[in-house]
């Protein structure tokens, strides 16, 4: 599979970036505009939507329903006119669950079908739970016409606050890419990009590793949840675990209680789904990649004890 997609991809379809949220607005610069349309799988990334809404661009959420896996013939019926794109994060961010790659075949001919962009968002891809290529679409001879894939390095060597990123698309949309990226930030700091190269010259098996530990941690919060009375969890991978809490208030009210009364910081529902929304008002989104088995049994601890 890597000397596959090795030759299918050429060094001038991809492009560094400051970070993977400047790869998902800078693609998106050159996709739509005000007015424009583009498909969101709820729950949606906030910064996704966020920017969409700062370029006057509609979002239009693809309810995800209790697997939190999109159905590409439910988004078949969002696509109008003004659709310019659709966009996918697996390992998801909030929802944590691990797109099928039959489920990104079918998006991506969907997209073809119609004329507009497949975006899948791999950011966590590093700390996928199952063994080998997660999808194949770089495996199609024509994918640049339709797929854009967007990385971060940052996740996977802990170069967070260094902000490396990266897009790989065909070279006619990295050329407008290039435009947005240079009068934004130039470039991406070398401090960053030279650790990013060293780390794929040097730390696989040290990532290995630290999938390993995200995996075990996965699992530990899985039979967590398990345990617990009350909560339901929808989906957990990679850094996030997605539930439905037992109380009888929204949760953004329940965050906020979690802070002050159990000192658990968690984010609202609220934050990954439309205004209004009823889910979003009975769901959480865990972080717990920076915590180690005894934060997490630790956390179970207090979640039990809280009685609101």
């Amino acid at each position: 599979m890597v000397c596959r997609l090795w030759r299918a991809i050429a060094p001038d379809q991809i492009a560094i970036t400051q970070g993977c949220n400047q790869a998902f607005t800078a693609v998106m610069s050159t996709l739509a505009k005000t007015g424009d349309e583009v498909i969101l799988p709820t729950p949606w990334y906030f910064n996704h939507k966020m920017w969409l809404d700062m370029a006057s661009v509609t979002a239009v959420p693809l309810d995800t329903g209790p697997t939190l896996i999109p159905d590409a013939g439910a988004a078949a019926a969002l696509v109008t006119p003004r659709t310019r794109a659709i966009v996918l994060v697996s390992p998801n961010n909030p929802g944590g669950v691990e797109y099928p790659a039959a489920t990104l075949t079918a998006f991506r001919d969907l997209a073809r079908a119609h004329g507009i962009a497949l975006i899948v968002d791999e950011t966590y891809r590093d700390f996928d739970s199952r063994t080998g290529a997660p999808h194949d679409l770089f495996t199609d001879p024509n994918w640049a016409e339709t797929f854009i894939h967007l990385y971060s390095f940052s996740k996977a060597y802990r170069l967070t606050g260094h902000r490396v990123g990266a897009v790989i698309a065909s070279e006619a949309r990295l050329a407008e890419v290039e435009k947005f990226l240079d009068t934004v930030a130039i470039c991406p700091a070398q401090l960053g990009q030279i650790g990013a190269l060293w780390g794929m010259r040097n730390l696989a098996q040290w990532v290995a590793g630290e999938r390993d530990e995200i995996l075990s941690r996965r699992r530990a919060m899985t039979e967590g949840f398990a345990a617990l009375t009350g909560w339901k969890l929808l989906g957990c991978g990679a850094y996030f675990a997605y539930v439905e809490h037992p109380f009888d208030m929204a949760s953004d009210v329940l965050c906020k209680r979690l802070v002050t009364e159990a000192s658990l910081l968690m984010l609202p529902g609220t934050m990954f789904q439309p205004a209004g929304s009823a889910a979003g008002k009975r769901q959480i989104r865990i972080a717990f990649a920076n915590v180690d088995a005894a934060g997490i049994a630790e956390m179970f601890r207090r979640l039990a004890a809280f009685h609101p």
